[in-house]
């Protein structure tokens, strides 16, 4: 039998040129064409390499030792936020990392033939401690509760106290939840046989409240020494205004269940965001990053040209985060979005603020809109913010039957960016520039504003 021979072989210990970072953020060298991907390189260093997986079309390799340096490799805060993939990019100066994010769009644009301009990304004073939420996992280690993070593509647990890019209160209060899981030995859930209690730890915090929600993910309502655990968290953390169970039963890797119970305080917190209140619930979706969320909402309401005359169309609008900020400056702001629980949190924030231009249905955007068009609603705008797997084939037709004469495109994915852009292109629309805005700093993920007009 054949075996294709590899160019490299595991083991093997080679000294290279890193040419490159890939978008995951490792260094690329190049040995007759064929692709090493080593962990924590820079281009530019020359360094001694040690290969630890090999295949026909490409290796992964870890440095061993660095014979020269990059001018813009920083002293990295630790290993595991590599290890776990909680700051890739760490070792790389926050300038680069800027650069990095901006040149991962042109790349994409270039590939794709699409002629549009990448502007300078916008990034952070202070490039750390900015997450307003944390999932974190418990599992039994040496007997004891322990929190942490997951090694990248494995369930083998990193021991974490301080987490970096988080808020430092929520890394107390994560902290004070394992304790109080300690002392009264109640039991971390056990992924392999499905056993055990408390599987995750979720915390948020808001960054202009300073309120804080803890959420303790179970497997099973039947949690012991609850009553103290719940005592131990108000007592020891005063910002607390709401402690939740969620249940989830299941063999899964899906952090929360669909089932909540408030054990203390309120349902939700709340928090501001560019003067509107918002209130969150555990299972809603909220931007992590609000400092930069108000520099992503206010260029893209700045790049949108609101007057106060137009009716904007929110396709993708969640608790109406984006809506609610849009209808001060719009006429009227249409919200649509596919989960029922985010479209009644919409609606009572917009009551909560007293917003009487925004209107918040639920529904397939495709399909709503549609339904819009036959009622003979015109939009000036259409403003989407999709998920990472960007804009569904059937709703570009949707737009391709409205044709509304902007569009504003919120991305947290350049590559369905750009594939996207490329269809729109097909109904007319053309993109002025697109503005990168560093809503993860010390990561690889990357969100941008794109206005398209016909």
């Amino acid at each position: 039998m054949n075996v294709a021979k590899t160019p490299v072989a595991k083991n093997e210990e080679l000294t290279v040129t890193v040419e490159d970072l890939t978008y995951e953020g490792m260094g690329v060298a190049k040995l007759d064409g064929y692709p090493l991907f080593i962990e924590g390189a820079l281009p530019g260093e020359q360094a001694v390499i040690r290969v630890t997986k090999a295949d026909k079309k490409y290796a992964f390799a870890r440095l061993v030792n660095l014979l020269t340096t990059s001018p813009d490799r920083v002293t990295p805060r630790g290993r595991a936020y590599t290890q776990t993939g909680i700051a890739p990019l760490q070792h790389l100066a926050y300038p680069a990392q800027l650069a990095f994010k901006a040149t991962q769009i042109r790349n994409l644009y270039q590939k794709a033939h699409l002629d549009v301009p990448v502007l300078a990304t916008l990034g952070m004073a202070q490039p750390f401690g900015y997450r307003n939420k944390a999932q974190i996992p418990v599992r039994d280690v040496n007997g004891q509760a322990t929190t942490g993070f997951y090694k990248r593509r494995t369930h083998e647990l990193v021991p974490l106290e301080d987490f970096y890019i988080q808020d430092p209160k929520i890394d107390a209060a994560v902290l004070v939840v394992r304790d109080l899981m300690r002392r009264y030995q109640v039991p971390a859930y056990d992924e392999a046989n499905n056993r055990g209690v408390i599987r995750h730890i979720m915390v948020r915090r808001g960054y202009f409240s300073h309120q804080m929600m803890i959420v303790l993910v179970a497997r099973t309502w039947a949690v012991p020494y609850l009553d103290e655990l719940v005592a131990g968290i108000t007592a020891a953390l005063p910002e607390v205004v709401s402690v939740i169970l969620n249940l989830n039963e299941r063999a899964t890797n899906v952090i929360l269940g669909k089932k909540t119970r408030v054990l203390y305080g309120t349902p939700d917190l709340e928090d501001t965001l560019l003067g509107s209140r918002f209130r969150i619930s555990p299972l809603s979706f909220y931007q992590v990053n609000p400092q930069q969320t108000e520099v992503l909402y206010t260029e893209a309401i700045r790049r949108a040209g609101l007057t106060g005359h137009e009716v904007v169309i929110d396709a993708y609008s969640g608790i109406g985060t984006i809506s609610l900020t849009m209808a001060k400056h719009a006429k009227k702001v249409y919200g649509v979005e596919v989960v029922p629980e985010a479209v009644a949190d919409a609606r009572e924030n917009a009551k909560l603020n007293g917003i009487e231009n925004a209107e918040f249905v639920v529904g397939k955007a495709e399909d709503v809109m549609q339904q819009w068009k036959d009622q003979g609603l015109h939009a000036d705008v259409l403003m989407v913010d999709p998920p990472r797997k960007g804009l569904a084939p059937e709703f570009v037709a949707a737009v391709g039957v409205m044709l509304p004469p902007k569009i504003v495109y919120v991305s947290c994915n350049p590559a369905t960016l750009a594939r996207d852009l490329v269809a729109l292109q097909g109904f007319g629309y053309r993109a002025d520039a697109t503005q990168p805005v560093d809503m993860f700093p010390q990561t690889t993920s990357i969100e941008s504003v794109t206005v398209l007009t016909r």
